[in-house]
């Protein structure tokens, strides 16, 4: 991780000053940096890292950066983890200026080093992740979203980008193609399972901890606690939630008994159960292969999605 901080710092150098001042606050606001760890464990699981390792690492990271700073743009967020986002330093246009750029440089080390297989696993990420956001856009209007496409939004949204680690990883050690679809695959459950924990924070996180508590219900975003619980009530109580999602959603009063009311109804649970079951079949895919410290450490690595705390 040390040797890839300084090649990744080395990937974001331009001959715009203000550019360079933009990449140097990103470093310096980095978070866990997960996705990284991925790429390199999914390596090491199957040998030594190679240099190719290290780009999907870094292609990784710009990627996940860019969708960062344009999400922010587009949810009109003046604060990312605590700090200000990119758009409420230098408005929006230099921040979807900045999107494109970290994409553009993410592309171009796989094309200039002519790691197509790396390019066509990202490449697949970005137009899944696009889409995945669309189609929640799209839904989120209508509150009409069933646990299937639910599952469609997630897994195109945030999983593809953890299944592309796991799978550049293997596929940077040069793995025949049906293990790097095992490892994707893994790395699709896994990315799934750190979803629904994201969902869940909604309901149990205050804004002095990462998510402020509901703020996707005043976003109209529905979640799997939402889904199971408008599934479970009766008519009358889902129309009630319903029309608060629709018309209240910024009267903290309501969307606090909203929270309260998926509580009550099993939607915590609910979304739990089916987290673990994600998070077992991530496990069982990992048993196809030796035991090894790679292997141990993603084990670690996939117990921390579900566990984590922000």
């Amino acid at each position: 991780m040390d040797l890839f901080e300084s090649k990744f710092k080395d990937s974001l150098k331009s001959n715009v000053s203000l550019l360079d001042r933009i990449m140097h606050y990103i470093i310096k606001r980095k978070g866990k940096q997960m996705r990284p760890m991925f790429v390199f464990l999914s390596a090491k699981l199957f040998g030594r890292v190679q240099e190719n390792t290290y780009r999907a690492a870094s292609m990784i990271e710009l990627l996940h950066t860019a969708t960062l700073v344009h999400d922010d743009v587009i949810d009109e967020a003046n604060f990312r983890r605590g700090v200000f986002s990119i758009n409420a330093l230098w408005k929006n246009k230099i921040a979807v200026l900045v999107g494109d750029f970290l994409l553009s440089r993410g592309l171009l080390i796989a094309v200039k080093n002519k790691d197509y297989d790396l390019l066509e696993i990202m490449s697949t990420a970005v137009q899944d992740m696009s889409e995945g956001e669309l189609l929640q856009i799209e839904k989120a209007r209508r509150l009409d979203i069933t646990e299937k496409v639910y599952f469609d939004i997630i897994r195109q949204k945030t999983a593809t980008l953890i299944a592309a680690c796991c799978a550049s990883g293997a596929n940077s050690v040069g793995q025949h193609k049906t293990v790097v679809e095992k490892m994707r695959l893994f790395g699709e459950k896994a990315g799934i399972a750190f979803q629904i924990k994201d969902d869940l924070f909604d309901y149990t996180q205050t804004a002095s901890i990462g998510k402020p508590t509901g703020i996707d219900l005043r976003e109209k975003k529905m979640t799997l606690p939402l889904i199971f619980t408008l599934n479970s009530v009766e008519k009358n109580l889902k129309n009630y939630i319903i029309n608060i999602i629709k018309n209240h959603n910024k009267n903290d009063a309501k969307i606090e008994e909203v929270v309260s009311l998926v509580k009550q109804n099993g939607g915590l649970d609910y979304a739990e159960k089916i987290m673990t079951n994600y998070h077992n079949d991530a496990l069982e895919i990992l048993e196809n292969f030796n035991d090894t410290p790679a292997k141990k450490s993603l084990q670690l690595l996939l117990d921390y999605v579900v566990k984590r705390e922000k």
